[in-house]
């Protein structure tokens, strides 16, 4: 594709040097340059509705509209430039166009991945450094220093022909990043053994810094429409620059005991500092304990040891802190939730600031506390092995944004808001179930279920929190749906009209939603229906979270042949099929342009009366507002991989001068089975918006041979 490319360079250098018997210094160093060129104008446009995303424009725009601009006999034509000529909806540089397209007037991704470009060059620099001193019997000390640079400029080219950018003469923007982490520790270990105790013991210092900056501009009216500089623009529009610092100090200890590989116990601790929070909140106290018992190896067992080959309890528990808060609406972190942050703005040639981020001063430490339980087993040497698990997950003090009055001049402050717990259980079995000197069958599966419950919200929210289509509540799970019910399509029968709200009216076909009727103490006494979707009623409508997750998968050798097949799965949740709730819109003037689903041929009319489907009318707002009616299961299973090779045999390869000698075959992301074709629940735990592409299956095969 025009446009599009990747190419790296890279380099390493490892180097181990004994200076001294009681002296080491060892050296790691990776330098890595790429360039990169995307064929869209931003490498995120992928997943949005950006004008640049031709997954978005080919799903949902409807497919009256073609991609080249044709002459009267169908050929596709070229304009004065000789650049090929695509439909933007606007006819530009033509005579006779009969109106502008209403989805994404002026917006052609396939054109402006041919126009447009979007440059990336970087270079990469990965350092780690050390040295270690044996100082007495077990004792050592050791230096490490890792330094990692990250620079990358970045330069974006909007054509200057066609599109949004075309009325300006095209525009120009470039960007320089630069990342700059330092990590220094300093470890003191001590390893002994004394018959058949065996102890371990650290004790260490850690600091580690952060520094990333951005120096960007924009300019528009380009001189030269394919030169990628600044300077070949007339008109400056933005120039900025940004420096983000990001520091933490840590104390740690751990020691680490075990009695003839049956008895291990360990136990951590640590405490460590954060520049994100104010001086009075920025420490925090973390550890864990453990401990761990293999119970195959005791007396007691012998008499299990022809079917039980191993079999190991353990325990532990610990203690994590975390420090990172996103901006809000952002990917990128919050360096200074503590503080307010303001931006300059000119007014008038003269200096002001407007504020950015409300900052709270005593924002501290989000702490999960992990207590794990279970066991690993081998049974008949290998026939079945695994482990089974319980995990309990609670964290506290959680790094969330507040919502307040906007009167307040701010809608959103940073808070430790309250407390959710996640635990369920793990499960891991392998199984040779059948196996020979020629012929070997092999089976795994694993799984894993969650359950997410909050325990506590911050006191002002009194227990409960609606934040759009989410509903927060003490008991409840973080990722609980909360929306309107779909109450079916009006028929006009008498059912349906003692069914509306009192001194309300609906058409034929007109969506209709549930609505609560109460007394006046807000008791609930009954429920209607409505056709106004703004007031009918939001009800909690289950967990977006599988019941359950994993994969299973086969493993088959003989005679030189293999064969295997990976899959993963889920069960139980919902999600929101938005790609599909945008594609059964009713034709009003903002869907204009948009495509529809084939689901919609089967909408109520007076000639299928009996649809669930509501009607097509441009004038019906609420046909495909949000609600359960959109809510489907996210089960799944994917078909991750499916391998298959021969391996030739020895005495074969050995006569032509060879060690071995194998052809292979491998697909990758080979299928998906989803509720509805076209939905993907990989996406997202929350919704499948149907703007991106699901991941690429891949068919390759090849001859892997060794001398």
């Amino acid at each position: 594709m025009k446009n599009s490319g990747f190419e790296r360079f890279t380099t390493r250098s490892k180097v181990d040097y004994q200076v001294k018997p009681w002296l080491k210094l060892t050296s790691n160093v990776a330098y890595t340059h790429y360039n990169s060129n995307y064929s869209v104008t931003d490498k995120n446009d992928w997943n949005s509705t950006s004008s640049a995303n031709i997954f978005y424009v080919a799903n949902f725009m409807a497919p009256i509209y073609p991609l080249y601009v044709r002459d009267a006999k169908g050929n596709i034509m070229k304009d004065a430039n000789g650049f090929t000529m695509y439909d933007y909806g606007d006819g530009k540089g033509l005579t006779d166009y009969a109106g502008n397209r209403t989805f994404m007037s002026g917006s052609n991704p396939a054109s402006s991945g041919q126009l447009d470009k979007n440059k990336y060059s970087a270079d990469v620099l990965s350092g780690r450094w050390g040295a270690e001193f044996d100082i007495y019997d077990g004792l050592s000390f050791n230096y490490n220093l890792g330094l990692d640079i990250d620079h990358t400029n970045r330069t974006t080219l909007y054509n200057a022909f066609y599109g949004q950018y075309a009325s300006m003469g095209g525009s120009i923007y470039k960007y320089a990043y630069t990342t700059k982490a330092i990590n220094r520790q300093f470890l003191l270990n001590y390893s002994h053994d004394f018959g058949k105790h065996s102890i371990t013991a650290l004790l260490g210092h850690e600091r580690y810094d952060f520094t990333t900056s951005e120096l960007y501009g924009n300019k528009n009216k380009l001189y030269f429409p394919n030169v990628m500089e600044l300077d070949n623009a007339l008109k400056t529009l933005a120039t900025g620059s940004y420096t983000d610092r990001y520091s933490t100090r840590g104390w740690f200890g751990r020691v680490q005991y075990n009695y003839d590989e049956k008895y291990f116990a360990s136990v951590s601790y640590r405490r460590d500092g954060s520049s994100r929070f104010a001086k009075d909140s920025r420490w925090g106290d973390f550890g864990s304990v453990g401990a761990a018992w293999v119970i195959s190896k005791e007396a007691f067992m012998q008499p299990t040891k022809d079917w039980l080959t191993f079999l190991k309890y353990k325990i532990s528990y610990g203690v994590q802190g975390n420090d990172n808060l996103l901006l809000q609406g952002s990917s990128s972190p919050n360096y200074y939730p503590y503080e307010d942050i303001y931006r300059m703005v000119n007014v008038n040639d003269e200096a002001a600031t407007t504020l950015y981020v409300k900052g709270n001063s005593d924002i501290t430490w989000e702490t999960s506390y992990s207590f794990n339980t279970g066991f690993d087993f081998n049974f008949w040497n290998g026939k079945l092995s695994g482990s089974v698990e319980y995990y309990n997950r609670t964290t506290d003090d959680l790094l969330y944004y507040m919502p307040v009055a906007v009167s307040n001049g701010y809608a959103y402050f940073p808070k430790n808001i309250g407390k959710v717990r996640n635990f369920g259980f793990e499960f891991d079995l392998n199984s040779d179930v059948y196996k020979t000197k020629d012929i070997t069958v092999s089976l795994y599966a694993n799984a894993t279920t969650m359950t997410n419950r909050i325990e506590k919200l911050a006191p002002e929210l009194k227990g409960r929190w609606i934040d759009g289509t989410s509903l927060y509540r003490e008991g409840g799970s973080m990722y609980n749906y909360y929306m309107r019910k779909f109450a079916g399509v009006y028929t006009g029968s008498d059912a349906d009209k003692t069914s509306l709200v009192d001194g309300e009216t609906a058409e034929k076909g007109q969506a209709l939603y549930y609505v609560d009727q109460t007394d006046a103490n807000g008791k609930v006494t009954g429920v209607k229906k409505t056709a106004n979707w703004a007031t009918a009623t939001q009800y909690e409508l289950g967990d977006r979270l599988p019941d359950v997750y994993g994969g299973f998968g086969v493993k088959v050798a003989a005679y030189g042949f293999d064969f295997s097949i990976s899959t993963s799965y889920q069960l139980g949740g919902k999600c929101r099929d938005w790609g599909y709730q945008s594609l059964m819109h009713a034709g009003s003037a903002n869907d204009a342009g948009s495509g529809w689903h084939k689901d919609i041929l089967n909408s109520w009319s007076e000639k299928n009366p009996n649809s669930n489907i509501p009607r097509v009318d441009s004038d019906d707002q609420y046909a495909n507002a949000t609600s359960d009616r959109f809510l489907v299961s996210s089960n799944y299973l994917d078909i991750d991989n499916i391998s298959f090779g021969y391996n030739f045999p020895r005495t074969w390869v050995n006569r032509i001068g060879l060690k071995g000698l194998r052809l292979y075959f491998t697909a990758d992301n080979v299928a998906l089975f989803a509720k509805r074709k076209g939905l993907d629940p990989r996406q997202s735990y929350s919704s499948a918006t149907g703007m991106n592409y699901s991941a690429l299956r891949t068919v390759s095969g090849g001859v892997t041979v060794k001398f």
